[in-house]
């Protein structure tokens, strides 16, 4: 049964840090490239500081990318600590029937541990098809597993087909009564990703709330033990979190991100001050465990690469170091209000402004069919193999707040979206329940006569789409971008659609 208990909470003086520095944490990480999204701090087990940016608010989902692997290896953490499996058990054992009939040496030394460790000894991954597990173990294991480091989003997954080997349970089945009712996570409100066979994305398709990842990470700094009871080995734990695999390759593929150099334990990296570990997701999905300063920080965020990701790591290094009382500071009223005021006024900023052009007249309930290109908020899942579904048909009609966006999909699917152009964001609620993501805000303004720009962000994720749309006569041509890391190729196809 899920219920969760509050975390104890303090003043920040009260546990030893200056209201002040986390105000000067604040700012900086705002003035970065980063958009800042949540963040929470928590010092010898309180909370001494939380916000969110609207329009992301605590009890929101957000997608956690890469950061999803933790919880994978946390399943495989969990089923060791029962007795489920070894560290030391061949992973040709436990797949036999997906295996080669004849396994190379390397494949037949490859084991549980050489995969949590990112250390499979492959030169690459297969992605996601159907037969995703039988195409990972016919991929060239080239070293000897342990012996070289590769960062392997598909073995991520594997973790989780391991524990359903094992017992028959998927990621979410397996974790819900053995960890996320235990610790406060509320599995009603996670959303997974799948494979194409069932199994969840463990390398990268969970969506959680921040304090979700403080509480995962807090049983991690806290041995594996929570309220007493123990849910991870504390041998796992002590494995987890040092490094069990130099990653120092990494920069040769990702020379920007400093803190990739220094190790990785059981899909947990090493950061640079002493003794301190993370769990990790793309565009800065950041839970950092500082055992020096008995201190957990979880972050969310739209990091634009990662550069910019290491640069909110490289902010949150400068704040740990002014962390330094072992007892609590002086009370710092004055400071405590302004942090406060600050923490509860939190937000992204407002959209641009430009509500009104003689064309929104001309176009407004006119039926345009495309002609070219991809276009539409259907994207797709990469990690899962799930392709876009491109919209074939569109139509605005415009109104005293903005317009509605009605369009229809190449699969069927047809929406219809509310998009403010006074200055506003409509939030629309599409697809179904069991969707990953269904909270869409969408905002438009002219540019110029002929130009409607249209951003639009499914808000528990990441990304923002940008479409600018020039109408011309009874065409219209799109330039569509966003603010992904994960966009591959050259220049883009026209995108383009003629009025009906």
């Amino acid at each position: 049964m899920f219920t969760r208990k509050p975390f104890e909470t303090a003043a920040p003086e009260a546990v030893g840090i200056r209201s002040l520095d986390i105000l000067d944490y604040i700012a900086a990480l705002e003035a970065s490239d980063a958009e800042m999204h949540g963040l929470m701090i928590m010092r010898r087990g309180k909370l001494c500081a939380q916000g969110w940016w609207a329009p992301f608010a605590p009890g929101l989902r957000h997608g956690l990318q890469s950061h999803t692997k933790t919880y994978a290896a946390t399943a495989v953490g969990i089923a060791y600590t029962e007795g489920v499996l070894r560290l030391d058990e061949r992973i040709i054992d436990i797949f036999p029937d997906e295996s080669p009939a004849e396994p190379g040496e390397n494949l037949q030394l490859l084991t549980v541990r050489d995969v949590l460790c990112m250390g499979c000894g492959m030169d690459t991954m297969p992605g996601p098809g159907r037969d995703w597990i039988r195409d990972f173990l016919h991929t060239p294991v080239n070293h000897r597993p342990g012996t070289t480091y590769m960062y392997n989003s598909t073995g991520s997954t594997l973790l989780g087909a391991i524990v359903r080997k094992k017992t028959g349970l998927g990621l979410h089945d397996y974790l819900t009564p053995r960890l996320f009712n235990k610790i406060g996570i509320d599995p009603s409100n996670l959303r997974w990703a799948y494979m194409p066979d069932g199994m969840e994305v463990g390398g990268g398709g969970l969506w959680a709330t921040t304090e979700d990842n403080l509480r995962l990470l807090k049983l991690y700094a806290d041995g594996g033990v929570w309220e007493g009871e123990r849910i991870l080995a504390e041998d796992y734990v002590r494995l987890a979190t040092t490094n069990q695999n130099d990653s120092a390759s990494e920069a040769a593929v990702n020379p920007p991100a400093t803190d990739n150099f220094l190790g990785y334990g059981f899909q947990i990296w090493m950061c640079k001050p002493e003794g301190a570990y993370r769990a990790d997701g793309a565009m800065g999905q950041f839970t950092i465990v500082l055992p020096k300063q008995d201190m957990i920080i979880a972050i969310t965020e739209t990091a634009p690469g990662a550069h910019w990701a290491q640069n909110t790591l490289d902010l949150t290094w400068d704040f740990a170091a002014k962390v330094t009382a072992d007892g609590p500071l002086p009370e710092d009223p004055v400071g405590e209000k302004l942090l406060a005021d600050v923490l509860s006024s939190l937000s992204i900023g407002n959209p641009p402004y430009g509500p009104d052009s003689p064309t929104a007249e001309r176009i407004s309930g006119r039926t345009f069919r495309m002609t070219s290109g991809v276009f539409g908020p259907f994207g797709g899942n990469f990690m899962s193999g799930e392709g876009p579904d491109p919209i074939k048909e569109f139509s605005f009609t415009f109104d005293a707040y903005g317009c509605i966006w009605r369009m229809a999909a190449a699969s069927g699917r047809q929406e219809t979206v509310r998009v403010g152009t006074r200055g506003v964001r409509m939030t629309n609620v599409l697809g179904k329940p069991e969707d990953c993501t269904q909270l869409y805000l969408a905002h438009g303004a002219w540019t110029a006569e002929d130009t409607f720009e249209l951003r639009c962000r499914w808000l528990e994720t990441c990304l923002e789409d940008v479409y600018t749309m020039k109408f011309e006569g009874k065409g219209v041509s799109i330039t569509a971008a966003n603010n992904s890391p994960f966009q591959f190729g050259g220049q883009p196809p026209a995108i383009t659609a003629e009025m009906a």
